[in-house]
C-alpha cells in the first residue's frame, strides 16, 4: 500500500540521516579552517565550535535533526519549515539558499540525461529484438557495453573534445543557454542508455516469442501496432524498475559530470563540502538526494500497478 510506504519515509530518512552524521563526524578535517589553510584565532574558533555545537556531537545530532524535521519551526522559531542550516564553509550562506540556487540545475540535468537515455536505450533496445544476431543487433549489444564500462568523466571527456573543440558544434562548458546542457546531459545518459538498451532488448525478445503476439500478428495487426502496443507495453516493466533509481542516480551522479562541463549544480559544492567538511551541507545534500531516491522508488511502484494491475505493490 502507498500509505505504508509513505509512513516509512521518515524512518528510513532518519536511518540515512544517522549513518552519514557519523560517517562525516569521524571524517579528517576542519570546516572552521580556510581553504588556503588559515584557521581563526583560537578564541574565535573555540566561540564558533561552542555557537555551532562542533565540539558536542549529541547536541549537534538532535539540533540539526530539529531544524531538518521541521521540530524547531512548529516551536516558532522563525525560520524556514525545513532548515538544514548556515553553511560552515561558505560564509553569509545557509544551506537552504544554496540548494535553492544550484539543486534545480541537477535535476534539470539528471531529468534531462533521463529522458535522452530513454530515447536512446529503447530505440536501441527495440532495433536489437526486431532482428536479433544481426549487426544491427550486434552493433547495439557493443554500444552498450561501451556506455556500462566506459566511466562517465571519460565521456565527457570525449564529447568535449570531438563536440566542443574539434567541431565547434557546443559551447565548453558554462551554463546559461539551451546549448550548455547537450553535452553533459548526452555524457550523463549514456550509461543508463546502455542499460535500457540490455533491458528492452531482452523483455522484447521474449515478448516478440510469446503466444499473443503470435495471436496478434495472425490476426493481421500492423507490425508497428504488435511492437509498440503490446510487445513493448510488457517489456517496459523492467526498465521501468530500473527508472526509478536510475533517475536519482542522474541527479546525484552528476557531481563528475558538472565538474567536467563546469555546470554550477550541486555537485561543485558537495565535492567542495566533503573535502573541507562542511558538516551542514553534506548531511543537506544526503538528506535531499535520499528523498528523491525514497519517492522516485514509490512513485515507480505506482506506475507499475497502474501499467499492470495484476501486480501488486508491496
Amino acid at each position: 500500500m502507498v500509505i505504508i510506504r509513505l509512513l516509512q519515509v521518515p524512518f528510513i530518512l532518519l536511518a540515512i540521516y544517522t549513518i552519514t552524521f557519523m560517517l562525516v563526524w569521524i571524517i579528517p578535517g576542519n570546516p572552521l579552517e580556510k581553504p588556503e589553510g588559515r584557521r581563526p584565532p583560537e578564541e574565535i574558533a573555540r566561540a564558533m565550535q561552542a555557537r555551532y555545537h562542533l565540539d558536542d556531537p549529541v547536541v549537534f545530532y538532535g539540533d540539526y535533526l530539529a531544524g531538518v524535521s521541521g521540530l524547531d519551526w512548529a516551536r516558532g522559531s522563525g525560520g524556514p519549515v525545513i532548515d538544514f542550516g548556515p553553511s560552515l564553509r561558505h560564509e553569509n550562506w545557509t544551506v537552504n539558499e544554496i540548494l535553492a540556487s544550484q539543486l534545480p540545475v541537477s535535476i534539470l540535468l539528471g531529468l534531462t540525461s533521463i529522458l535522452l537515455a530513454c530515447v536512446i536505450g529503447l530505440g536501441a533496445g527495440i532495433l536489437g529484438a526486431i532482428r536479433p544476431g544481426s549487426w544491427v543487433d550486434l552493433s547495439t549489444l557493443l554500444l552498450a557495453l561501451v556506455g556500462i564500462s566506459m566511466p562517465v568523466f571519460v565521456i565527457g571527456m570525449v564529447l568535449l573534445i570531438i563536440g566542443a573543440v574539434h567541431l565547434g558544434l557546443f559551447p565548453v562548458g558554462g551554463w546559461g543557454e539551451p546549448g550548455h546542457i547537450a553535452l553533459p546531459a548526452l555524457a550523463l545518459s549514456l550509461p543508463f542508455a546502455a542499460y535500457i538498451a540490455r533491458l528492452t532488448r531482452t523483455g522484447m525478445i521474449e515478448e516478440l516469442q510469446s503466444d499473443h503476439i503470435r495471436t496478434a500478428r495472425a490476426k493481421g495487426m500492423p507490425e508497428h501496432v504488435v511492437i509498440f502496443k503490446h510487445a513493448l507495453k510488457n517489456a517496459f516493466l523492467p526498465v521501468l524498475s530500473y527508472l526509478g533509481p536510475a533517475t536519482a542516480a542522474a541527479m546525484t551522479g552528476s557531481f563528475v559530470v558538472e565538474k567536467v562541463f563546469a555546470v554550477p549544480g550541486v555537485g561543485t559544492h558537495f565535492v567542495d563540502a566533503v573535502l573541507g567538511k562542511d558538516v551542514t551541507l553534506i548531511l543537506g545534500v544526503v538528506l535531499v538526494y535520499s528523498t528523491l531516491l525514497v519517492l522516485l522508488n514509490l512513485l515507480v511502484d505506482v506506475l507499475y500497478r497502474w501499467i499492470d494491475p495484476r501486480i501488486e505493490s508491496a
